[in-house]
């Protein structure tokens, strides 16, 4: 879907929240919570109170990587943006023209057997477009292959020119990533999680709620023309396939925290939204047409009116329910982007269901 609005500028979130005022956590943006076409105003802190026992929470353990460097292509300047590790070693990587501000305008790739000088003597070989559509992502071979250890030596995470500055990688880090055992993350953080603080999660489990860790290793986003996501790598582990399947069974909400999330779990689901642990590649994109099998709820972050991710929250909530909660919060002046405001999407309550008591679904 694209919704007929326009996010002023002014509302992106330029610093995370901690740096906003004295004494400001991770947890101090604000939460847009919409039940049906019911929209409500709250704070993230508020969030234990919102959910209830039995309620599960999945979450993305990806941290994210330092996935920018700086290289020379010839005579110029370029940053490279390493996107994804192929199984078969390669990368797929963005050329990007920086202007002082952070990396902004994508350069086009290529041709094939352009190569990109980088630091410490690496040298980076363009070898193919990662999709005959288009040529911005392409598979690129890289002289050294300890691509991690090149990214913690001479990488920053990628920022775009809505930001103020520059932030340490723990800026994109949330309080769910894990190192993996390879090296492998996301090029840009899962942000959804970003509000969250071991206290708060202390404070959820403490009221029952449950949290199951999928991993997905989300690419570049595409900030030019809101590509639908090219294919990741994602696990669903039987732990967590276990935790999800007894939510359901118990007649809690599976709320899945960012749409990373929802494409893990709704990749791992069959036909009838039974998830069996499940890993390797998803191409999935979720849209109204092919629904959610799996996910009653959504914790994510508030996106462009254009983003191909707007289909993925109309097929959990409904068309009307997503434009009600964007039109909230631009009049709310709810802020945008990674460092930004969440937004909640529940089921629409229904208090008189046969056998309810208290606030069902």
């Amino acid at each position: 879907m694209t919704l007929a609005l326009r996010v002023p500028e002014e509302l992106s979130a330029r610093v995370p929240a901690e740096q906003r005022g004295a004494g400001l956590g991770r947890d101090a943006v604000r939460l847009l919570v919409s039940r049906g076409t019911e929209v409500a105003h709250h704070r993230f802190v508020e969030l234990p109170r919102l959910l209830r026992a039995g309620d599960l929470l999945v979450v993305n353990t990806s941290p994210t990587l330092p996935a920018a460097v700086d290289g020379t292509l010839g005579a110029a300047h370029v940053v490279v943006h390493f996107s994804t590790r192929g199984d078969d070693g390669r990368w797929s990587v963005e050329l990007r023209a920086p202007d002082g501000r952070g990396t902004t305008r994508a350069r086009a790739g290529g041709p094939e057997g352009t190569a990109v000088a980088l630091p410490g003597g690496v040298r980076l070989v363009l070898e193919e477009p990662v999709s005959p559509a288009g040529l911005r992502l392409w598979w690129a071979r890289v002289s050294d292959p300890d691509v991690p250890g090149l990214l913690r030596a001479h990488g920053r995470p990628i920022r775009y020119v809505y930001t103020e500055r520059d932030q340490p990688l723990t800026a994109y880090q949330t309080v769910f990533a894990l190192p993996s055992e390879d090296g492998a993350g996301s090029a840009e953080m899962p942000s959804a999680a970003r509000p969250f603080t071991a206290r708060l999660v202390a404070e959820l489990v403490s009221r029952g709620v449950q949290f199951a860790p999928v991993t997905l290793h989300t690419g570049v986003a595409s900030v030019e023309a809101h590509e639908p996501p090219f294919p990741e790598r994602f696990a669903v582990p039987e732990t967590s396939a276990r935790l999800i399947r007894a939510a359901r069974a118990g007649g809690g909400r599976v709320i899945a925290v960012g749409t990373t999330a929802v494409r893990a779990v709704e990749s791992a689901a069959g036909p009838s939204g039974v998830v069996r642990a499940a890993r390797g590649w998803t191409d999935l994109v979720v849209t109204p047409e092919r629904g959610v099998r799996a996910v009653d709820g959504l914790l994510t972050g508030l996106h462009e009116p254009e983003a191909s991710h707007l289909l993925m929250l109309e097929a959990v909530a409904g068309r009307a329910a997503v434009g009600r909660g964007y039109e909230a919060a631009v009049r709310g002046r709810y802020l945008w982007h990674e460092f930004g405001d969440v937004h909640l999407l529940l089921p629409e309550e229904n208090p008189h269901a046969e056998g309810c008591s208290g606030n069902c679904w």
